[in-house]
């Protein structure tokens, strides 16, 4: 139980070491919601009645860098989905180009640790779902060079070379074109981020990569069996691996009794033209109706903490992070309601003994080490490794 105590402390803790959160869906809320104008949805003011994040709010939260999501749909396909991963990504600069005092673009550790000095955000880019490159490594390579720091191999659908989490397994993990995708991520500097794709392809992934990796946002799976979860045995591989899993803060992936009615609440989106995953108003009327009738099991700021819990037993302190997914979920759990509730989450695992050291670790150091690591690895790759030009038929047939 949190005291007004623990949460001046966790203030204090974050004030040195603030969040390094690992994915935020405001881009796409943005474009969703009143397609990526900033005046008409303008983050310098509260905007608390439609999106989680704005400017005071990332402040009041202690966020000290922020991965923004440049997702695009899975159900957008070739062409389609390369520019509007791009549109995406024109909006994280827009986002930087107009609050220049309090965000900072970033593509380093030291970038990062330069924003933090600065007492500035820093802003950097995370694609979600493959689909973004169109199973091409020259794509991947232009959204590398654009800024794009981590992909995500799939999103909730598979592709033609990786198993998503939430899919029929087709390939069985990675098919060969699959693991030259991560051994250039590797070469370049992206980070392979294994949230969202299924256990085979997470195994797969750390069979063949050659640096750190990334759970962007995924909890663990023996406190809550959701495919969307990271087994144990993966877990365990991350200290061998040198990567960080980023524990999300979504209710139906971290809460056992949310699963269940989370399948009813978006049935009910779907049967009312909603995509489920809808977080405009319209959509989001839709589940206040449903929840008014259906009264939902309240995850909680504990909630979280007992997967942190888990995780830092299987893999340690140095390769856990917090990825809370907002502006991607149309739930949240009490306490953590927005980007201004972290402190609440570092309260409650003060309150479980762990020491300011270890917070700083899972803040803020963990996800600009795994960072610096790999820049070092594609710097040591680049001397003796040229870009794959291999295509998806070369090797997969």
């Amino acid at each position: 139980m949190t005291t007004p105590e623990l949460i001046d402390q966790a203030r204090a803790v974050l004030r040195d070491t603030p969040v390094v959160d690992g994915h935020n869906d405001l881009p796409w809320a943005m474009r969703e919601q009143v397609g990526y104008d900033l005046d008409a949805l303008d983050l310098a003011f509260d905007q608390s009645a439609r999106l989680h994040t704005d400017l005071a709010r990332l402040h009041a939260g202690g966020v000290g860098a922020q991965f923004w999501s440049v997702y695009v749909r899975s159900d957008l396909a070739g062409d389609h989905a390369v520019s509007a991963t791009l549109e995406q990504m024109d909006f994280v600069r827009a986002l930087t180009d107009r609050y220049p005092d309090r965000l900072r673009l970033a593509f380093t550790a030291d970038d990062m640790e330069a924003a933090r000095a600065e007492g500035r955000i820093a802003s950097l880019m995370g694609a979600e779902g493959g689909h973004s490159i169109d199973c091409s490594l020259a794509t991947l390579r232009a959204l590398h060079q654009l800024g794009v720091r981590y992909m995500t191999l799939t999103h909730n659908d598979n592709l033609p070379w990786a198993d998503s989490a939430t899919d029929k397994p087709v390939a069985g993990g990675l098919t060969r074109f699959g693991e030259e995708v991560v051994r250039e991520m590797n070469r370049l500097g992206m980070l392979v981020d294994l949230s969202h794709v299924s256990a085979d392809t997470m195994r797969d992934a750390l069979r063949v990569a050659e640096a750190p990796v990334l759970f962007s946002h995924s909890s663990a799976r023996a406190v809550c069996d959701h495919p969307r979860n990271i087994p144990d045995d993966v877990l365990a591989q991350l200290p061998a691996n040198g990567g960080v899993a980023m524990a999300t803060f979504v209710p139906k992936f971290i809460l056992p009794a949310a699963v269940e009615w989370t399948l009813g609440a978006d049935e009910n989106m779907r049967a009312h033209g909603f995509h489920h995953l809808d977080t405009t108003p319209a959509g989001m009327d839709c589940q206040r109706a449903y929840v008014a009738a259906n009264p939902r099991p309240l995850a909680t700021a504990a909630t979280v903490a007992d997967h942190l819990d888990h995780m830092r037993e299987v893999a340690g302190v140095d390769h856990i992070g917090i990825g809370g997914d907002f502006d991607g979920t149309a739930f949240t759990p009490s306490g953590l309601d927005d980007v201004a509730g972290y402190p609440n989450l570092i309260a409650e695992l003060l309150g479980r003994g762990w020491s300011e050291a270890d917070l700083a670790k899972l803040t803020w150091h963990n996800a600009v080490r795994v960072l610096r690591d790999a820049e070092s690895v594609a710097r040591d790759l680049q001397r003796t490794r040229k870009p794959s030009i291999a295509t998806i038929t070369q090797l997969d047939g």
